[in-house]
């Protein structure tokens, strides 16, 4: 009889645990509902996926807890897509304000985007000089450039910037391709200009903008040694440069995260309403 016991005990335990699943689901739904309904969008989603991992036998109420959850991202989508729209001007507005001392340049035949150069930076202003320039475009991504003005090639592929106490950022390196690196010569003097983008120059310009006060010794590396020490104009315009590249692609950021969301509630929409027959959202 105890050996019996021994077996039975363990399996009516196990069977009372099924029975009481689905009113602990049914309850966790109930929760997640009301998380729902007061606009706790994080905490709703956390208790309707416990009940996926608690409860997967219960399926009338994981049916019940999928449309809740496209519900539940409805809401968040509508929400990113009112805060981008109250963001939005604000941004702008601040934008136009950096955009003063800018000069904006596109080849309409040849380029999409446009890029915005700090006035005394522009090519024309700076021929036959070493220096270091910048510009943003308009979806806020940022360059930087090594120009090189001189007797012989450097033949250099990067750029070091470091301050009087030993600290330094690099850019990537960008190997002779004549184009965003490319030399030539004229009247017996080399130039050189090598364009690092976006990511490629990203710790670099962080480093000037971090220290803007104080000196900033730029070596072009890759090749022959040369260093400059950036011009109080040439670092105003990299930290001008910066702060309006960091506006520019906030607002970038928030287009992206519109159109994204648009397609998202489109997507939601018709599932809720029985009308797609497909198993995962459009990106």
């Amino acid at each position: 009889m105890k050996q019996l016991l021994y077996y039975i005990l363990p399996l009516a335990l196990l069977l009372a645990g099924c029975g009481n699943g689905g009113k602990e689901a049914r309850a966790r739904l109930e929760r997640a509902k009301a998380m729902y309904e007061n606009n706790e969008l994080y905490a709703a989603k956390s208790e309707i996926d416990s009940i996926r991992t608690l409860y997967p036998k219960e399926i009338g109420v994981l049916k019940e807890s999928l449309a809740l959850m496209r519900q539940v991202d409805l809401k968040e989508c509508q929400r990113n897509i009112a805060f981008c729209d109250s963001m939005l001007p604000i941004k702008t507005e601040e934008a136009e304000k950096l955009k003063n001392g800018f000069t904006f340049e596109k080849e309409e035949q040849y380029e999409e985007i446009g890029n915005y150069i700090w006035k005394q930076q522009t090519i024309e202003r700076n021929v036959q000089r070493s220096y270091v320039r910048c510009g943003v475009n308009e979806k806020g991504e940022m360059y930087l450039a090594s120009a090189f003005y001189g007797n012989s090639p450097l033949n250099h592929t990067g750029l070091r910037v470091s301050t009087p106490d030993g600290l330094f950022a690099e850019t990537a390196a960008v190997p002779y391709d004549g184009g965003r690196n490319y030399r030539f010569k004229d009247m017996g003097m080399t130039s050189e200009i090598v364009t690092y983008k976006g990511p490629e120059c990203e710790e670099a310009v962080k480093f000037i903008y971090a220290n803007q006060k104080q000196r900033i010794k730029a070596e072009y590396i890759g090749g022959k040694k040369f260093f400059l020490y950036i011009a109080e104009g040439d670092k105003k315009a990299i930290v001008a440069t910066f702060e309006l590249a960091a506006v520019l692609s906030d607002i970038e950021s928030m287009h992206q995260e519109k159109e994204k969301a648009a397609k998202k509630i489109a997507y939601l929409t018709r599932k809720l309403e029985g009308k797609s027959t497909e198993d995962k959202p459009e990106k």
